[in-house]
């Protein structure tokens, strides 16, 4: 399971036409299917159903203390590094209301019993496609650099599970309303 934004569709329709014109030409990249592009905030891997009931209250207890974010996708990169690329990125300008966000997520997570898997420095971020070896993806990211996309609000974090295999689809499991207690 993981913790994510899903960006609305017009947000999402802009990064893949940004991405289109140099796509054709790195054909050796794997390239998420845009139907499974989300922002992912914490990854928390097997969660038991025991954990759900809890995982649910804090989860929810957490989302509400954080307002709705206003968020656009600026620029690209890759991880661990350009030169290295084995994932390549659209960047997202938040400041640092997801940083914390993501920080509350986890937290509850881990009190509800969810142990939290992955977790490096919080760099927000849409994935766009993977390299299974460190190729050079300087050329791919400047000929991206520029791109801005036009802002959208984030008003709930999704609770996703995800179903591997030969095809990889994700399950929505639950929504969290930003900056709402109900």
């Amino acid at each position: 399971m993981f913790l994510a934004l899903l960006p609305p569709s017009e947000a999402l329709e802009e990064v893949a036409a940004a991405i289109g014109p140099v796509r054709d030409e790195w054909p050796g990249l794997r390239w998420i299917d845009p139907s499974l592009w989300h922002v992912t905030l914490a990854f928390l891997g097997e969660v038991p159903d025991r954990v759900l009931p809890d995982l649910h209250v804090r989860l929810a207890r957490a989302a509400s203390r954080h307002p709705p974010a206003t968020l656009s996708f600026a620029g690209s990169g890759a991880f661990p590094s350009p030169a290295h690329g084995r994932v390549f990125w659209a960047g997202l300008g938040d400041g640092p209301s997801l940083k914390g966000l993501a920080d509350s997520l986890a937290a509850g997570a881990r009190r509800a019993g969810a142990m939290e898997k992955d977790r490096t420095r919080f760099h927000p971020h849409l994935t766009l496609a993977r390299s299974r070896d460190g190729v050079d993806l300087w050329p791919l990211v400047r000929a991206t650099s520029t791109f801005s996309g036009r802002s959208w609000e984030a008003k709930a974090v999704h609770l996703m599970r995800s179903h591997l295999g030969p095809r990889v689809r994700y399950e929505h499991v639950e929504a969290y309303s930003l900056g709402r207690r109900d």
